[in-house]
């Protein structure tokens, strides 16, 4: 891991196209701005974890269920 010391108003570049800029620092809470691509998904560590699982769980369909949605006509 890569630890690095920012002062607010300073930021870090990740690659060329990723920007982690600090805005604030008030108490224990610090307060980021991230400039990237539209393209690039930027997520809460938390909400990636839940995406992640809820994917996982999308995977675990029975294949009895698929077969009874394929035979449907809409």
């Amino acid at each position: 891991m890569l630890v690095l010391t920012r002062k607010t108003g300073e930021s870090i570049m990740v690659g060329d196209q990723i920007e982690l800029k600090v805005l604030s620092v008030e108490g224990d809470q610090v307060k980021l701005g991230i400039v990237a691509p539209k393209s690039i998904k930027v997520h809460r560590s938390e909400v990636y974890q839940a995406i992640q699982q809820q994917n996982k769980e999308a995977l675990n369909v029975s294949q009895s269920l698929l077969e009874q949605f394929s035979k449907k006509t809409f």
